[in-house]
């Protein structure tokens, strides 16, 4: 009995010796160059996220199988990802997050395994996966076979792209092929300062091109998030990047079968807006802050911004109205008078449908003199990138309730989320003007010979525009022809919305059958 309980303590001492041996990545000469660096190591970065004592890791015993380059001679238990499954606020999700203290993060043929491995249980079992990326890409010494795991990995992103919510987090370089896998996921995180996603570094690009460039320069934090639009989310600092993942996760439903979470609500759904009475100028050429507005109709004014740094004529992001989750899409009239351009375009369609994917309703307020003019835009591909928007609205099947606050002329009224789109509710504050055209080009256009005919053409032409603008561009044409539900009171906004959506809440809607549209990329 002595000899088999020794025998016992020896394999349990050894499994205890891998685990720790395992749990040390590179060893800790590299976990001090890592926090030197002022970043935190893979496995720290997953207690930050997971709630406590909740992370079970899988394939911590797995070691690469290359013999090139000396590599048979440098093996860690785990490779150079870490993966396993734990729990946000209660909820399960699947997650891996590279080593950068092994092979520098690099992605090896069993690192790709895992990934996959995890990806599969993901999908199997209908929860989010969340990947922290930190890492220099392909493994180099591995040849094809490392290339192969990024394919792999491609593959599974892409057919789990709408069934289960895909998050990636960059916590530093993220290069090459490597960039694909968070470029088809749903939502990017980069921390300022301390990640980069580029296809060539620095040194290529000035091998290739001559242009001198720093990695930040190139595809740091700032850089994605103001003006690829890459990055929907640029966080200062590696514990408050992981702080918002989780402030996201809680607005995403598991998958594409299941509602959003529900929050109890602590804001009255029967509350007055008393600050929207006044919320829009009186004079239609002066900004205000779309935010404020929907602030004030969130629940607590609690409002999580995707892409707030990019595309700033359009805010969308996620908030709750009686606990329950919404997408907002919303013009900001602060930045470009609320104009939809190329970007904002881009911006608003991949939203939207990702709220259509994820069973999320969508709130539309809208404030929009139309789609920005000039040959930068032509030729930048308006036409192409307006019609994303069109389409996003007009395939989504989700219960749609849509606002309009000020201005809503052309092609834009028709884009963003009118009656004629599929939308379910409509509705429109009083000094809505819903037209063609503003009343300024209406009026120029129209009464173009009746104004040059004026004796005094200027005094004229501001009669005509008052008087198209009072009996054309207005709330109550659109309204008697059913295209608008109801013209509201602007304090009433809040309730109004949440009463339409309990109304919508088991709407059922449906496409054609396909195999799939065809978007306009």
């Amino acid at each position: 009995m002595a000899i088999e309980e020794k025998q016992t303590q020896d394999r349990l001492a050894e499994l205890h010796k891998r685990k720790e041996k395992g749990r040390l990545g590179g060893g800790q000469e590299r976990i001090d160059a890592q926090h030197k660096r002022g970043k935190l190591t893979a496995r720290e970065r997953l207690a930050i996220l997971l709630d406590e004592g909740s992370f079970e890791e899988l394939d911590s015993l797995v070691v690469h199988r290359s013999t090139e380059f000396g590599l048979d001679k440098q093996k860690y238990l785990g490779d150079a990802v870490v993966t396993g499954f734990g729990k946000i606020d209660g909820r399960p999700v699947y997650v891996f997050a590279q080593d950068f203290t092994v092979f520098g993060g690099s992605l090896s043929e069993a690192a790709g395994e895992k990934i996959c491995k995890v990806m599969d249980l993901a999908m199997r079992n209908g929860a989010p996966i969340i990947g922290l990326n930190d890492g220099g890409g392909a493994r180099i010494q591995e040849g094809v076979v490392s290339l192969k795991g990024y394919g792999e990995i491609f593959t599974r992103n892409v057919l789990a792209s709408g069934v289960v919510p895909q998050i990636s987090v960059i916590m530093g370089p993220c290069a090459g092929g490597g960039v694909y896998s968070p470029a088809i996921t749903d939502f990017i995180f980069m921390t300022q300062g301390g990640s980069q996603m580029y296809i060539t570094g620095p040194d290529v690009v000035r091998a290739v091109t001559h242009e001198d460039v720093t990695h930040e320069e190139l595809g740091g934090a700032s850089v994605h998030s103001t003006r690829t639009g890459i990055a929907h989310f640029s966080v200062d600092g590696e514990e408050d990047c992981l702080q918002e993942v989780r402030r996201l996760f809680s607005f995403l439903p598991a998958n594409n079968l299941e509602d959003p979470p529900f929050a109890e609500p602590g804001d009255d759904p029967g509350r007055l807006c008393d600050d929207l009475a006044q919320a829009v100028p009186e004079d239609p050429s002066k900004p205000y802050d779309v935010h404020a507005v929907i602030e004030s109709i969130l629940d607590d004014g609690d409002f999580l911004e995707v892409h707030a740094g990019w595309a700033k004529s359009i805010a969308v992001g996620f908030g709750r109205l009686n606990g329950r989750v919404a997408g907002v899409v919303a013009n900001n009239p602060m930045h470009m008078a609320g104009v939809l351009d190329v970007d904002s375009s881009r911006k608003g369609a991949r939203f939207v449908r990702f709220c259509d994917a994820f069973n999320v309703p969508i709130v539309t307020l809208v404030d929009v003199p139309g789609y920005l003019p000039g040959t930068t835009q032509e030729h930048g591909g308006i036409i192409v990138h307006g019609a994303k928007l069109l389409y996003a609205y007009a395939e989504a099947t989700v219960p749609k309730v849509t606002v309009i606050l000020r201005k809503d002329y052309g092609g834009a009224y028709l884009v963003m989320g009118s009656k004629h789109l599929r939308a379910d509710v409509n509705y429109a504050w009083p000094a809505a003007e819903i037209a063609v055209t503003g009343p300024d080009a209406a009026a120029n256009i129209i009464f173009r010979r009746e104004i040059e005919a004026a004796s005094d053409p200027e005094a004229k032409r501001k009669e005509l525009i008052e008087g198209y603008r009072r009996n054309l561009a207005n709330p109550y044409i659109a309204a008697s022809r059913g295209f608008i539900d109801d013209v509201i009171d602007p304090r009433e906004t809040r309730i109004k919305v949440i009463r339409a959506l309990e109304m919508l809440q088991n709407k059922a809607d449906t496409n054609p059958r396909k195999k799939h549209g065809n978007i306009p990329l």
